[in-house]
């Protein structure tokens, strides 16, 4: 049985929206896209990018899908990530999409029936931003791992994946916390049941 793995980039008010270029997103007339780039460094680079290469199925929601589709074919032979990401079978959670342009995509559009069948095809399917489908993933209980990239700064709006609505969830630090020089930090989480709740700090434990 494999893993679905969600792969975030947040800052500290839990902003997902457009790390990686000003014209990345700009729904809801965001005008704070490519934030991520100030915080980028040689480690994280390479933890990004080792983190990538251990995929072996990509699952995306449908603006995230447009955003990939749109860049990563025409990226050059060079770049491991474009060379992973067209390599990889690619699945997309939509029920409008009929005829996906990236070369290896599959539409997907019973998430909760159809990822569960992908957990038992592949290892680590990881899912990259798309913060509607996390949220639908996770009322299916269906995210085993969250790989947070958290980085030093406030926006103040813009798409947030953690939002009312969401199914509560708990999970467990599984690996050390790493910082990395400009700032951002490394969290990996497994998924650990139902929040725990209702005890009083202030009272001494029996």
């Amino acid at each position: 049985m494999g893993i679905v793995q969600v792969d975030l980039f947040l800052t500290l008010d839990g902003v997902y929206q457009a790390p990686g270029g000003p014209d990345e997103d700009r729904a809801g007339g965001f005008e704070f896209g490519g934030w991520q780039g100030a915080y980028f460094d040689a480690e994280s680079g390479e933890s990004i990018g080792g983190g990538l290469q251990r995929l072996d199925a990509l699952l995306l929601g449908r603006r995230t899908y447009d955003i990939f589709a749109g860049y990563w074919p025409d990226r050059g032979g060079a770049d491991p990530i474009a060379v992973k990401l067209n390599a990889v079978p690619k699945f997309v959670a939509s029920r409008t999409l009929t005829d996906p342009s990236w070369e290896g995509t599959t539409v997907l559009t019973d998430v909760a029936t159809e990822v569960r069948a992908l957990k038992d095809r592949f290892d680590e399917v990881h899912v990259i931003g798309s913060g509607d489908l996390v949220r639908s993933l996770l009322e299916e209980d269906l995210v085993d791992r969250l790989n947070l990239f958290l980085y030093p700064l406030i926006l103040g709006s813009g798409k947030r994946v953690f939002g009312d609505g969401t199914v509560p969830a708990a999970f467990n630090l599984v690996q050390p916390p790493r910082a990395f020089p400009k700032g951002a930090i490394s969290l990996v989480y497994e998924r650990a049941g139902a929040p725990v709740t209702g005890i009083d700090i202030s009272r001494p434990a029996q």
